[in-house]
């Protein structure tokens, strides 16, 4: 007699909504997702503050138009001949950064000066990840992600957003690269990414100088002081080399802005107001943690040229040149924390992780973003209409002296010089920012413009409270 067998039910299968968001914790979970995370919001900030600086046509300098000719002739594969540094100025002999050769393929997709923006809000965020993801990976997800945002919310990336496009945009992620595979002890890659940094800006190969010595220090190898050669022959072949071959001056041109005598003379200029407190805020964005890493060594070669300078620009927090400084201050603080055993607890790298990122917030209503609390204040769009109509008035194709004020919405249809330039030739147009003068007559700009070139005719063929426009007859 046989029993019969029921068969067992099947077990209800279990909602898609249920699995979607186990699947979307599984990921959360991962370093990776989570940096990425970190990586895409930093992005989107640093993308909202860019296009508000665009559309309300706040120009912080002459950079961004200086950079987009530079794209545009890479573009077309032409040598980067930049007319508004000057006339027939070729601007590998201003800098050394041939790698600003990629711009090429994404201006001649996206042939417009805002494209440069993007680029380096995107190559900003690529040093996000990677150091969230490292962060991560060594200290948690909670401490890590607190590391990552507070590392994108830094001062110097916040000061290098707002001052609009410059070269040292691809230094940040190839250094962020370069140190955190040094940490993981991945040589090759780390000697692969910081040599690469030497293509980037000539003052970099003093950089690349320190890491090959750190380097060679923690590989115990002879590859860290190849590195440092290498970065060493760089530094000479384009200070001493290739600059000079490439500068209407024959020279490299800010070689005279080191000046070791001034220091020699009166060393208490090292403890100039600006400078100290830039020093001072490498160390508190990291509460300090840097300075128990040798990575932090990395900073010397940067601010050795800035400080030696006599050019107060350079000294303080404003600007892009304190960019390169916060991928090393900020790998040398994960580094302690990693590393060192009085800080091996998961409590105190937690709060030391949130207060990191308590800090950047803290700085960040002193600094570019604290402009986002009052969009409408600094952002205003009082100058858009004038600006629309003075910028309508120049045909494409033509040439064009102008200031800072709307020489980067110029620059892709029209040949621009700045004109603070000695040797420019007599424009066919003129557009002028009169905005902040006592003695803005409907014609002074095309009255000036004729005293600048003698024997020329230019008559005003747009006016308002904000721009003149004139025309060459």
């Amino acid at each position: 007699m046989t029993t019969e067998q029921k068969p067992k039910p099947l077990a209800a299968p279990a909602p898609a909504r249920s699995s979607r968001l186990a699947h979307a914790r599984q990921l959360a979970r991962t370093p990776l997702s989570l940096a990425m995370i970190v990586g895409v919001l930093a992005f989107l900030v640093y993308s909202v503050f860019s296009w508000l600086q665009w559309k309300s046509f706040t120009i912080r300098s002459w950079d961004l138009g200086i950079f987009t000719q530079l794209a545009k002739d890479y573009a077309h594969f032409q040598a980067p001949i930049v007319s508004i540094k000057g006339h027939g100025y070729n601007l590998l002999g201003d800098h050394f950064h041939p790698l600003l050769v990629l711009l090429g393929p994404f201006y001649r997709l996206f042939p417009s000066a805002y494209t440069l923006l993007v680029v380096q809000n995107l190559l900003l965020a690529v040093s996000v990840v990677v150091i969230a993801h490292f962060a991560i990976k060594r200290l948690g997800s909670i401490t890590g992600a607190c590391l990552g945002a507070a590392y994108a919310l830094s001062w110097g990336l916040q000061s290098a957003i707002d001052s609009q496009f410059h070269e040292v945009a691809f230094a940040v992620p190839l250094l962020a690269l370069s140190l955190v595979a040094l940490l993981d002890e991945k040589w090759r890659s780390a000697w692969i990414w910081a040599a690469l940094l030497v293509f980037v800006k000539e003052d970099l190969g003093l950089t690349v100088f320190m890491i090959g010595l750190v380097f060679a220090w923690r590989a115990r190898t002879a590859s860290g002081l190849c590195l440092a050669s290498w970065g060493v022959l760089w530094f000479i072949l384009a200070t001493k080399v290739i600059l000079p071959a490439m500068n209407p001056g024959d020279q490299w041109a800010y070689e005279s802005q080191l000046n070791i005598g001034a220091l020699m003379s009166n060393p208490g200029s090292l403890f100039q107001a600006d400078k100290v407190t830039t020093m001072i805020l490498l160390v508190f964005i990291t509460a300090g943690l840097c300075l128990f890493s040798p990575l932090a060594l990395l900073v010397l070669p940067t601010l050795a040229w800035r400080f030696l300078s006599d050019l107060p620009v350079y000294w303080g927090q404003e600007w892009q040149y304190s960019a390169v400084l916060m991928p090393i201050v900020f790998c040398a603080a994960i580094d302690a924390l990693h590393r060192r055993k009085v800080l091996n607890s998961e409590r105190l790298r937690l709060l030391l992780g949130t207060t990191i990122l308590l800090i950047s917030l803290l700085l960040t209503s002193q600094y570019a973003f604290g402009k986002l609390n009052d969009i409408d204040k600094n952002f205003a769009l009082t100058t858009v209409e004038s600006s629309r109509n003075a910028l309508s008035t120049v045909p494409e194709g033509v040439t064009v002296e102008t200031d800072i004020s709307l020489m980067s919405y110029l620059v892709d249809r029209t040949e621009v010089y700045w004109v603070g330039n000695s040797n420019n030739p007599a424009p066919e147009y003129v557009l002028m920012d009169v905005s902040g003068r006592t003695d803005a007559a409907p014609n002074v700009i095309a009255a000036e413009t004729m005293q600048r070139f003698p024997g020329t005719q230019y008559v005003t063929v747009f006016a308002d409270a904000h721009y003149q426009v004139a025309k060459k007859q």
